[in-house]
């Protein structure tokens, strides 16, 4: 998990920073979600078979970046409204102009998602300290 969310949260702030859009980026993404999800699972599934947990600190540090990575999904579905909204009727635009709002809306994302990858690392570091 801490490896597929730092790939991805370091090449999304790369194509972030360099401004160019990243179809890998979601890949990544989607992989690195996939990776905090079966984590999540497999903790509660330690737990309920009766397997404790050092301190309540790493269960707590275990199950955050399943819930940030679900609030990084609907701030991800908020940038992208507010940068559509900016641009006003989308219709009317030019195809360049179309092109270059679907850029932004593209980077906002990714930068929202990037943010959200680079907590859960700090998270899943924070898990592993906590969990002895």
């Amino acid at each position: 998990m801490l490896a597929a969310n730092g790939v991805a949260g370091v090449w999304g702030a790369v194509a972030w920073l360099r401004g160019e859009p990243s179809v890998v980026f979601w890949y990544l993404l989607r992989v690195a979600q996939a990776t905090v999800a079966a984590q999540v699972v497999l903790g509660l599934l330690l737990l309920a078979r009766g397997d404790s947990s050092p301190d309540g600190l790493h269960i707590a540090y275990g199950v955050s970046p399943l819930v940030v990575a679900l609030v990084s999904e609907g701030l991800r579905v908020a940038a992208a409204q507010r940068e559509v909204e900016a641009a006003g009727d989308v219709e009317a635009l030019d195809r360049p102009e179309q092109i270059m709002l679907a850029r932004r809306v593209s980077l906002s994302e990714m930068g929202v998602m990037t943010i959200g990858l680079l907590l859960v690392v700090t998270l899943a570091l924070r898990a592993m300290q906590s969990g002895g």
